[in-house]
């Protein structure tokens, strides 16, 4: 596509997410404005944020691409994604809300009463917003590379330059707004094109040079232990990612953090229509994308491929503009996150902390994407949702529904759920890197590190049993007791 409408499609969607950041500024004065939004988004609005910030280039480039290589066994991913917040509906989303905390380290220093609870938290929040925001870089770096023909570091540079602005300028109510508009860019992005390539297609009664069935790359598909490993890191991965737990805090009530919810399962299934749809028709009228090397770059170049002229330049730029969207949601989503987490913990929680925590938030793994290679997006997204399903979401599930979780047992399951599954992804990659395979047990660890996790998490808090904090009566009675929804024009 041409370089020159590729660039403006970026330039674009940075300048809108910066004016509607700068919005967000004027209205954003207090601490809670920054952290929270001061609890006062509403469904529809937060909903839409979620969304945004969700669905990642994993979402936007990696399922489609994954869909192309591997068919049927892709749709685990876009499954996995949405039935991850079904869990969040029925066992997460309320009680959450109800504890009052700004951040997960927040809620687990309140719930087991220890300091040292809140510091092995944070550390573990802040390794997974970082492992997160890496792939989103790469997606960045991959996609201006592939549009632009620019060198890889201008894409990744200009997601963190677009976000400390925006998040730095005006912490969660801005983002709020900048979020909720890049959902709705999002699915346009996708839902348009392809709607014209199916368009075509039908029109000129193109017929498929292979069937959807055939694999166009010879691999072999995955096996049960994989989709089933796959699927646990999704479901429980979901309820331990810091940048959607917040969006919990900032709704009034328990109430409209149900329907928020509720809410998002249609936008994400909605969604998720699209990407499948570009697989498909990639698998089946473009099979050679997949032997490119590239898979993720498909979404990128499918309008190309069947549209010619003025109609497919704008077509893809509209698609390179959602992509970037997708890059900057996402980012800044983890960015706001880890901001909390680390000028609450390190910088004394001021304004000026949040802002000093979210230029090193999102500069971190800026380094770490210099430093490494891209790999499937949708794949190292996944691996990142396995190491949150081995840390998080153990002490988030216990601590909101076990009255016998301790401090000692917390730290003790995410500890060996970390070790666990960083050492298999660590493992992984230099028997990759060695052999060129990995094995399914490495390459998918969560179906045995998060079990492994919550069993150590129990038997560990059984042995302690003396060390149930005095507070937890009081503190479970707080998290599931139902709110009062707010009047209306409170």
């Amino acid at each position: 596509m041409n370089a020159g409408v590729a660039i403006t499609a970026v330039a674009v969607v940075s300048l809108a997410t910066a004016v509607i950041g700068f919005y967000g500024l004027r209205i954003s004065r207090t601490t809670g404005d920054f952290y929270v939004a001061s609890r006062t988004v509403r469904p529809w609005w937060n909903a839409s944020a979620i969304g945004g910030e969700y669905l990642s280039a994993a979402s936007f480039l990696g399922v489609a691409g994954l869909i192309l290589l591997s068919g049927t066994d892709a749709l685990w991913f876009p499954v996995g994604y949405t039935a991850g917040y079904l869990m969040l509906l029925l066992f997460v989303a309320a009680p959450l809300r109800r504890s009052g905390a700004y951040t997960i380290p927040d809620f687990t220093e309140s719930r087991l009463a220890s300091r040292t609870v809140r510091r092995v938290t944070s550390l573990v929040v802040v390794m997974v917003g970082w492992l997160y925001i890496v792939p989103q870089l790469h997606g960045a770096a991959l996609a201006i590379r592939i549009t632009t023909g620019l060198p890889s570091w201008v894409g990744s540079v200009a997601v963190v330059v677009v976000v400390c602005l925006t998040v730095a300028a005006g912490g969660m109510r801005s983002i709020t707004f900048v979020q909720a508009f890049q959902y709705w860019l999002k699915l346009t992005a996708l839902a348009v094109p392809i709607l014209f390539i199916v368009f075509v297609l039908a029109g000129q009664g193109t017929q498929p040079l292979a069937p959807a069935a055939v694999n166009p790359t010879g691999a072999a598909p995955a096996g049960p232990y994989q989709n089933i490993s796959l699927l646990v890191a999704l479901l429980f991965g979901t309820l331990g990612l810091p940048h959607v737990l917040v969006r919990f805090y900032t709704n009034p009530d328990g109430h409209t953090a149900r329907r928020t919810t509720l809410i998002v399962l249609g936008l994400l299934s909605v969604f998720y229509l699209f990407p499948t749809a570009y697989g498909l028709v990639a698998r089946m009228f473009a099979p050679d994308l997949a032997r490119s090397g590239q898979p993720d770059a498909m979404v990128l170049r499918l309008p190309g491929e069947f549209l010619g002229g003025t109609a497919g330049s704008l077509l893809s730029a509209l698609v390179v503009a959602g992509a970037f969207a997708a890059f900057l949601s996402t980012t800044s989503g983890l960015v706001v996150s880890l901001a909390g987490v680390i000028s609450q913990d390190v910088l004394g929680g001021s304004v000026r902390g949040f802002r000093l925590a979210a230029v090193v938030s999102a500069v971190v793994p800026l380094g770490f994407a210099f430093m490494t290679d891209s790999l499937a997006l949708a794949g190292s997204v996944g691996l990142v949702f396995a190491f949150t399903a081995s840390t998080v979401c153990p002490v988030l599930l216990l601590g909101i529904w076990w009255r016998g979780l301790t401090d000692t047992g917390a730290i003790a399951g995410m500890v060996t759920g970390g070790v666990l599954c960083g050492g298999a992804m660590i493992a992984g990659s230099l028997a990759l890197a060695g052999s060129g395979q990995t094995p399914a047990w490495l390459a998918q660890p969560a179906a045995w590190s998060v079990p492994t996790a919550f069993a150590v998490m129990v038997l560990v808090s059984r042995a302690t049993a003396h060390r149930i904090p005095a507070t937890m009566p009081r503190t479970m009675t707080r998290l599931h007791t139902p709110e009062r929804p707010l009047a209306t024009g409170r």
